[in-house]
């Protein structure tokens, strides 16, 4: 008989910030800051929390976490059904009012929902959560032609090679969706991979192994879909793109001391220099993604051993030596600054804690990124 484990986080703060709409975007301190709404990328991170987490509650049989994250997803999954264009995008704005604020269409953001519904929707192929992302993942990638930067490449390149790869290898996966994939995604991963390819060429030269001239925010997202990209379609040139990115990425985020330190976002990093504040969870989160795929794809124990890092980072090992997640509930600080971290604790932080979490527990238990029981 199979001995069931409870999940090793807690999703308190998760819930706490989810109402029937959404997950709500801010906090302040731990209590939800309604005025400001909810926001599609948020929506979307969440969704992905739940199918990775769903994933090891299934394999660990703790049912009671994953009859929540079960509930959850319906919660996400109906904002990001509400929220579709006609022409596959998503709108990312929307006040507590439940009124969409004006905005010009995110590229980031359909390319981070692309990645989500990709994930949801080979997650359980039997049931009616998988069908509606499967809806969601075919409609949106009608947009994706109209891309213009590079982070939205990269995330649309990775849902398009975990579907190609998932198609491959699930007979469960429902025939149409199946076919679609299989004559429509390869050219699309194509070109979006050489897209990429073709911005570190540009970039990139001595000391500067990048794929633009300033290294900003979710930048673990290039080398990670690189490596998404060599797994799918193997390719010399884009695995060597991915680690020498992802070498210069480790090397931009690593301390004198060893320990995490992200690119700050007051001010960036540059072949000048780089600011050391403020901190953001989410871009150790994107380090993680990057170096688990980088481990997954070389079996390179220092990708490993970064991923450990990043996980390090919020239980403290960090600049100032302080813990940023609170395990208790599993919400997480904004940010680090050179005062200490801000304490309000929204969506995007928390979620990048949990994604963390999941990535090194899934790394550690050897489950596969498409793992689905």
């Amino acid at each position: 008989m199979k001995t069931s484990r409870p999940l090793p986080v807690k999703l308190i703060h998760l819930r706490r910030l989810t109402d029937d709409t959404g997950i709500i975007e801010h906090g302040i301190g731990k209590i939800p800051r309604r005025k400001e709404g909810y926001s599609t990328d948020d929506n979307a991170r969440a969704l992905w929390t739940c199918v990775e987490w769903g994933k090891i509650a299934r394999r660990t049989g703790d049912a009671e976490a994953a009859e929540q994250l079960a509930r959850l997803s319906d919660t996400y999954l109906a904002f990001l059904v509400w929220v579709q264009k006609e022409d596959g995008h998503f709108h990312n704005n929307v006040a507590y009012n439940r009124r969409w604020e004006e905005e010009e269409p995110s590229d980031d953001c359909l390319g981070r929902t692309l990645w989500s519904t990709a994930t949801a929707a080979v997650w359980d192929p039997d049931g009616d959560r998988s069908r509606i992302a499967q809806d969601l993942c075919r409609t949106g990638f009608r947009a994706v032609d109209r891309l213009r930067y590079p982070r939205g490449f990269a995330f649309s390149l990775s849902a398009a090679c975990l579907l190609l790869r998932e198609a491959e290898a699930n007979p469960r996966l429902e025939p149409l969706f199946r076919n679609w994939i299989l004559r429509d995604l390869p050219a699309t991963a194509e070109r979006l991979g050489k897209e990429l390819i073709q911005r570190f060429r540009k970039h990139s030269g001595p000391g500067w192994r990048w794929f633009e001239d300033v290294m900003t925010y979710s930048n673990g997202v290039f080398p990670w879909a690189l490596f998404q990209w060599h797994r799918t379609f193997p390719s010399r040139e884009a695995e060597q793109t991915a680690r020498e990115s992802l070498d210069f990425l480790i090397e931009k985020m690593t301390s004198p001391e060893g320990f995490i330190r992200p690119v700050g976002n007051r001010g960036w990093c540059t072949r000048q220099g780089g600011s050391q504040w403020d901190q953001q969870p989410v871009e150790v989160m994107k380090l993680a993604m990057a170096c688990e795929q980088g481990y997954a794809v070389t079996g390179d124990a220092g990708y490993r051993d970064v991923l450990e890092k990043c996980r390090a980072w919020f239980h403290g090992d960090n600049d100032l030596r302080v813990p940023m997640a609170d395990p208790a509930d599993g919400s997480c600080c904004d940010g680090l600054t050179e005062n200490g971290p801000n304490r309000n604790r929204g969506a995007e932080s928390t979620l990048a804690y949990l994604l963390t979490e999941a990535i090194y527990h899934k790394m550690r238990e050897g489950m596969r990124d498409d793992e689905t029981s």
